[in-house]
């Protein structure tokens, strides 16, 4: 059944498509972060480097924020200097080691986690090291402390490759799931691996997601599949600003991004 793209969305086509884009929203994508020599997927970052790129932040005005806060800025105009910061997957380092330092650096931070592998491992890398994933426990934790979680499915799922039942559960449930853990509405969801079409991003829309991220989705971009930036171990100060400069540029976002339908 063809998708319809546009009908009955407050918000316009799913795709996002506008004349004259806005600047875009310039959003880091991170993983883990925690000191490891074992990294072939390169989503590690250091607690070091991690807070260096922070320092980086702040010495030129910009302040991390959630991907929540990020969109409510861009819709009453005040985005101005504010970078939206996300982390996959849900590691438990999160808690240990990534929010002190978002909490000493004043930033906040979205947290996609996968309610369907709590307290469990990233099963789905099939080199380097099992790496613990947050529980219960450290998923409150982050919410207590002002970050905000999402959803990334419930196991880490390509949703491009999912059957319609599959589809759902990822998306609907574990959206319930992270309700009943944090007691308030779940707003945003993100795509495992990056993988989005239409299919995906009419399931997120349907559940009640205010807003999904992807990495670079090209020609869906838009509320549904908001594009990041990777940021990792080796991206020194002067990586980070040739990746915001260039980002303008590779990115084409819709000029108008309202609060909710």
């Amino acid at each position: 059944m063809p998708v319809d793209t546009a009908v009955g969305d407050p918000w316009g086509p799913l795709t996002g498509s506008r004349p004259r884009p806005a600047a875009p929203l310039w959003v880091a994508m991170y993983h883990s972060v925690t000191h490891t020599t074992d990294d072939p997927y390169r989503i590690t970052v250091s607690p070091r480097r991690f807070e260096r790129q922070l320092r980086w932040l702040r010495r030129r005005g910009l302040k991390g924020v959630s991907m929540a806060e990020l969109i409510r800025a861009r819709t009453a105009g005040t985005v101005q200097g504010l970078v939206g910061l996300t982390f996959d997957d849900g590691y438990a380092d999160f808690t240990a080691e990534a929010l002190a330092l978002l909490r000493r650096y004043e930033c906040t931070a979205t947290v996609f986690v996968l309610p369907g592998l709590l307290g469990s491992t990233n099963e789905w890398d099939p080199l380097g090291p099992r790496k613990p994933l947050l529980d219960e426990r450290g998923i409150q934790q982050a919410a207590t402390w002002g970050m905000e979680v999402a959803s990334h499915g419930l196991r880490h799922l390509d949703l491009t490759h999912a059957d319609e039942d599959t589809l759902r559960r990822e998306v609907h449930e574990s959206r319930q799931l992270l309700l009943d853990l944090v007691g308030h509405d779940v707003a945003g969801f993100c795509y495992p691996y990056g993988a989005v079409d239409l299919r995906a991003v009419a399931a997120v829309r349907a559940a009640g997601y205010q807003y999904a991220c992807a990495i670079d989705p090209g020609p869906l971009t838009g509320r549904y599949a908001l594009p990041r930036v990777h940021v990792g171990e080796r991206d020194t100060a002067w990586r980070l600003h040739l990746k915001r400069a260039l980002h303008r540029w590779r990115r084409h976002e819709p000029a108008d991004l309202p609060e909710g339908p």
